[in-house]
């Protein structure tokens, strides 16, 4: 590449930001930079353009915000997972019609749908009338502080239905392992809880990051949202393991055991639920402390590496 040319040529230029100033270091000229530029030499490995440094920042502050979303992702795979495992263990037949456990994940197909049209046509415009600004509605970072709310609510749910499931298999064999007469119908408000959580939080998300990061990273941004989903299937399965590890102690059935009349499945949904909510605290400090990309024009093709000279 020659040296006159810019290695984001055509993508717009990043204002230069206080954060991270020990990064700074690298698009500093000293005078062994301003002797080689006269040889006409140039080493990008001791000298970068300010906009490398400042992708360098914009990537350093997406981080936590990332790593706060993986719970969520947690929460998201029980849909697929527990909450199935939960409605097999309740009454799943209506006269002499069956119901599949797993086809109860319709009702968040359908709580997406109404609450994609009732974000777009009420909150928003609610919203931005009373902020009275040219912005349109709330933040993707507000999006994601809602959905984070919402998925505690769908825990705490999902806790309670499990309660009055074990109460009324109880109530009848406690070492059965049969299931609970408690119909599954009661599961839609932690399926529809969940569809609600992934307007606010999925699409935020990939705005956000599509957003906040700089225009030759853009694919970035998106891997991470999907790297969010599948390390929320990671770190489900590595609590899941904890919890049976911990809760298996002194020959007990543990909380998630293969007949759920016998264990507490409650409990790991309440403990999911107080996890997400630590996670929201969390999410707050970095959402405050976040600073957006501040972007500018085009750049030019004389775009010189390094700004600062000392």
């Amino acid at each position: 590449m020659d040296e006159n040319e810019s290695p984001t040529n055509g993508n717009r230029k990043i204002l230069h930001t206080d954060g991270f100033k020990f990064l700074d270091r690298a698009a500093f000229i000293s005078t062994r930079d301003l002797e080689d530029q006269k040889r006409g030499l140039h080493n990008p490995w001791r000298l970068c353009p300010i906009t490398q440094v400042e992708e360098v920042k914009c990537i350093l502050r997406l981080l936590p915000i990332w790593l706060c979303t993986i719970i969520y992702s947690v929460v998201f795979t029980q849909m697929a997972s527990l909450f199935v495992e939960q409605g097999a263990a309740m009454k799943t037949t209506i006269s002499h019609f069956r119901i599949p456990p797993a086809s109860m994940s319709s009702f968040d197909i359908l709580s997406v749908a109404v609450f994609i049209f009732f974000y777009r046509r009420v909150i928003d415009p609610l919203v931005g009338r009373l902020k009275k600004t040219s912005s349109k509605g709330l933040t993707e970072l507000q999006r994601m502080g809602i959905g984070l709310v919402i998925a505690v609510m769908a825990m705490v749910s999902a806790g309670i239905v499990e309660c009055y499931r074990l109460k009324y298999a109880k109530s009848g064999c406690p070492h059965c392992s049969g299931t609970s007469s408690l119909s599954i119908f009661w599961q839609i408000p932690q399926y529809a809880l969940i569809g609600a959580s992934e307007v606010f939080m999925y699409v935020g998300q990939l705005e956000f990051f599509n957003a906040q990061t700089p225009d030759g990273l853009k694919s970035f941004g998106s891997a991470l949202c999907m790297t969010s989903i599948s390390l929320g299937n990671y770190v489900s399965s590595l609590i899941v393991s904890i919890v049976m590890k911990i809760s298996t102690e002194d020959h007990m059935p543990g909380w998630i055991p293969g007949n759920l009349n016998r264990g507490h499945l409650d409990r790991f949904y309440f403990l999911l639920a107080a996890l997400t909510s630590i996670d929201l605290i969390v999410y707050i400090v970095c959402a405050k402390w976040f600073k957006s990309i501040q972007l500018e024009g085009k750049y030019e093709e004389n775009d010189m590496p390094g700004s600062y000279k000392v």
